[in-house]
């Protein structure tokens, strides 16, 4: 088999066990759809149900439907702006609040229950190689250095250029070549 299915393979496993331990974690309160909102609004809030679209990838019809249920189910609140009454905001209530909490905490658990399969340094590594085949790593490559990751990057005096440090990660310190890896890499069950 070739890498690629491979990959595709070990993944849609990995994600379909994942997604259905989260779906029945989280029931029946919550859904992993639900989760994802409330994430964003954690992050974002207060929101209009527009601002939701980008990161969903779904319709707006389908971001109504899911704020209706949300909202019966007491996780979010939506009110129209004072100023313009066509504007809703959407916030997160006091149970959506303890929600997130809890299904980041469920989320986490289970991520970590297959990640505790393989050692501390292959963890790090699968992190770093799943950020650059993702491009995630490559947007923080080409980002411009902002004032203080410039300041963190510089010498103190006296001490040697070859000595400068950065706050950018890497991989680990001692990666294998990719035959080593190959010939110690434990099967995909």
């Amino acid at each position: 088999m070739d890498n690629a299915a491979e990959f595709v393979k070990s993944w849609t496993k990995l994600t379909k066990d994942w997604n259905a331990r989260m779906e029945a974690e989280l029931a029946p309160q919550l859904t992993a759809g639900q989760l994802e909102v409330l994430e964003l609004l954690e992050a974002h809030e207060p929101m209009k149900p527009s601002e939701l679209l980008p990161h969903l990838e779904t319709t707006p019809a389908a971001i109504t439907t899911l704020l209706d249920r949300m909202e019966r189910a007491g996780l979010v609140e939506r009110r129209r702006d004072e100023a313009d009454r066509r504007i809703v905001w959407v916030t997160m209530t006091e149970l959506g609040r303890s929600e997130v909490g809890r299904g980041v905490a469920v989320r986490a658990a289970i991520v970590n229950e297959s990640l505790d399969r393989i050692s501390s340094h292959n963890r790090q590594l699968l992190v770093y190689l799943m950020g650059k085949v993702s491009g995630t790593r490559e947007a923080k490559a080409t980002e411009r250095p902002t004032k203080e990751r410039e300041e963190t990057e510089q010498p103190t005096a006296g001490t040697p250029e070859s000595a400068k440090t950065t706050t950018e990660p890497g991989p680990p310190t001692s990666v294998m070549s990719e035959s080593a890896l190959e010939s110690t890499a434990e099967p995909v069950v």
